[in-house]
């Protein structure tokens, strides 16, 4: 019935049209008969009146042209690429207790803290540490964190560039988010020294924007690509680990040495009218939301000093109510711009009925996104923020697996997980032209923030080779279980 309903609505235009068309055809058969008379009158009034005619044509022309240069110029993504470290860097769950206990900087109520997260955090045993953290011992330092950014940052942009075809020196807009670590120079001027971008590149670099700076990235990036015309902007993402392993024992802080792990994306886009045919996708909507006046949501992801002094960044329990609450914004935002119009009446309908008549026993109805996108990216902060987004928007395990199986294969890769995700779903082929995607994101501030795509060809599986996927994607999905056992004896040898 709800199906009959959302076709009967979102066709009623066209009903209505058809109606409206048969009208006007009926009435001008009826006059019919008095149209060269008309024709005639017409041709009088203009020749009468040339000059005023030539004035309305100018103010008609003039009037197109203003609307032509004030429209959004449409952002195109070319490409993207998600780096994949090489086999040293891997991390296994015995790998990770074993580091943790050799470091002995953790007493023995937070390793077992630790391996408690770490088993019930829906991480696989392929994630990816930098090699300081893996170091016996480990060695956090300047230099290394510099060259964690650069293999990174350096290794996805060759493969984006690689994959696109476009020079470096063509690209005139550059925006690089990583909230924990901002070196002197700037990440991005690194990029500008390696790449040797040329003189007049507006570069951008975003500092302590958290999870959810990805998507901040790519709304500076469609506002500049409104001012410079013709240009390439090149986005990239990522996170830096090295210096930002805690060393305490403060659980808030131990939780996000369980799920963060390294990795990166750039990602390309346009707003050259010729690279439309070429382009993966086309950039609809952003939507971004900030919920950092309330002190709850400020405080609820927050980079501190423990009671030794040392400096970690806390997850506070109300981290996923805060979530819920900044989601509900976010998603009234975006609904109106995306959801049919056959969800929109049930919504407002549900929304009068509580606010209006006062009918407290009308649920608030939750819009079907189902019916507005086709692919869904969220963020893989963790088990819990997928399992809180499944369950309020009511999602079903096909739609939550790029998520799911990004958060098992990679880790909390921060802003670019959403990108491993929508790699994830082109490597299984389902990705097809006109299809839309829903990437969202959460992050520390606290906001919620969207992006909204639309394919402009179908992506053939295995079409990639640098697709981080490749080759393994076969593999997935896997079943992950909600509590799988780390084997203590690599860790017991290793503290021992």
């Amino acid at each position: 019935m709800k199906l009959l309903y959302h076709h009967a609505i979102s066709n009623a235009p066209y009903l209505v049209l058809a109606a409206a068309a048969a009208a006007v055809a009926l009435r001008a058969s009826r006059l019919a008969r008095t149209r060269a008379d008309d024709l005639a009158a017409a041709r009088e009034l203009l020749a009468s009146n040339l000059p005023l005619a030539v004035a309305l044509l100018a103010a008609a022309v003039v009037l197109a042209t203003a609307y032509l240069m004030r429209r959004p110029r449409p952002v195109y993504l070319l490409d993207f690429a998600c780096y994949k470290p090489g086999p040293e860097h891997v991390v296994t769950r015995e790998t990770f207790m074993a580091q943790s206990a050799a470091a002995g900087a953790f007493t023995g109520d937070s390793l077992a803290f630790q391996r408690k997260i770490l088993e019930r955090s829906g991480l696989g045993q392929g994630t990816y540490f930098p090699a300081a953290v893996l170091n016996s011992p480990p060695n956090p330092c300047m230099a290394e964190a510099r060259r964690e950014a650069e293999q990174v940052m350096f290794g996805a942009i060759d493969a984006v560039l690689a994959k696109t075809g476009v020079r470096a020196r063509d690209i005139g807009v550059v925006v690089v988010n990583c909230s924990l670590f901002n070196p002197t120079p700037s990440l991005s001027a690194m990029i500008v020294n390696h790449y040797k971008l040329r003189g007049n590149v507006a570069t951008y670099n975003l500092g302590g924007m958290g999870c959810s700076a990805g998507l901040i990235s790519i709304d500076l990036a469609k506002q500049l690509l409104q001012v410079h015309r013709n240009s390439y902007a090149l986005v990239v993402s990522m996170e830096n680990i090295t210096l930002n392993w805690y060393w305490g024992n403060n659980r808030s802080m131990l939780v996000s040495n369980c799920l963060f792990r390294m990795g990166g994306a750039a990602i390309l886009l346009s707003n050259r009218g010729g690279d439309r045919r070429r382009a993966k996708y086309q950039l609809l909507h952003t939507v971004r939301t900030h919920s950092g006046a309330a002190d709850r949501a400020y405080r609820c992801v927050f980079q501190e000093e423990d009671d030794a002094a040392g400096v970690g960044v806390a997850l506070s329990k109300d981290l996923m109510a805060v979530a819920g609450e900044a989601l509900r914004t976010n998603i009234t935002t975006l609904g109106p711009l995306v959801l049919p119009m056959s969800e929109q009446i049930l919504f407002l309908a549900s929304l009068v009925a509580r606010r209006v008549f006062g009918l407290a026993g009308v649920r608030p109805y939750i819009p079907d996104f189902k019916m507005a996108f086709d692919h869904f990216c969220i963020h893989a902060g963790g088990r819990a923020v997928l399992d809180t987004i499944e369950k309020n928007l009511g999602l079903g395990a096909w739609h939550m697996e790029p998520s799911r199986m990004t958060l098992y294969r990679w880790g909390n890769t921060s802003s670019s997980s959403l990108w491993y995700e929508l790699a994830y779903a082109e490597a299984k082929g389902r990705v097809r032209r006109g299809q839309t995607a829903w990437q969202i994101a959460f992050g520390s501030g606290f906001k919620c923030n969207s992006a909204v795509w639309r394919a402009l060809r179908t992506v053939e599986p295995g079409a990639d080779e640098r697709n981080p996927w490749a080759g393994e994607i076969h593999n997935f999905p896997v079943e992950v279980p909600k509590v799988e056992a780390v084997a203590t004896a690599t860790a017991d040898a290793a503290s021992s």
